[in-house]
């Protein structure tokens, strides 16, 4: 894509739901909100998206996406131990927007169930996705049985470091804590 091109008016719209489902949550955010972040007109919404359920559905799947393709990065790794260390240094490098506003997957799954219904449903893919990631890197540690509740303790752990974090406003808290992580996935 040449720099001058903007992407199509579909993804304009997806990018601009996550930023503003992120900063304002689902239930706040309005398809007018979403429009002008976009730079689109409101009609236009309508056209690819008819209700915000949709647009609730096309938050899921990107953000699944954006999990997937950090996780393929990961698997060029040859050590198990290096790719857990790296996945927890992805909350390392976003301690800045965590204490801001937490973490986007976890804020997004936290809201819609509180809501119920069919995107929250959807948005438990999220967690099985990182979850099963996560039990796959435990078990070729040799972790065998154990590797669902330490995957469960990791993701349990980094999102309980979003959560603090952002509830003080403190990005030292993401520092301290995913150094501590890294130091006991590099003892097991």
């Amino acid at each position: 894509m040449q720099a001058s091109q903007k992407p199509g008016k579909r993804v304009r719209l997806i990018q601009a739901a996550l930023g503003v489902v992120y900063r304002r949550g689902f239930a706040e955010t309005r398809l007018a909100d979403i429009a002008a972040e976009a730079d689109v007109p409101l009609g236009n919404v309508y056209y690819y998206f008819k209700t915000k359920e949709d647009i609730g559905t096309a938050i899921i799947e990107e953000r699944l996406s954006q999990i997937k393709a950090f996780q393929q990065e990961l698997e060029s790794m040859v050590s198990v131990q290096d790719r857990l260390c790296a996945f927890i240094t992805m909350t390392f490098n976003n301690r800045e927007m965590l204490a801001r506003g937490g973490c986007p997957a976890g804020s997004l799954c936290t809201e819609l169930h509180k809501e119920g219904g069919l995107l929250a449903e959807r948005s438990t893919v999220l967690f099985e996705q990182l979850l099963g990631w996560l039990k796959e890197q435990f078990e070729a540690l040799g972790k065998g049985a154990d590797a669902q509740g330490l995957a469960v303790h990791l993701l349990s752990a980094l999102q309980g470091i979003a959560v603090v974090a952002h509830s003080l406003n403190d990005p030292e808290i993401v520092v301290m804590e995913t150094k501590r992580l890294q130091e006991w996935i590099r003892a097991l």
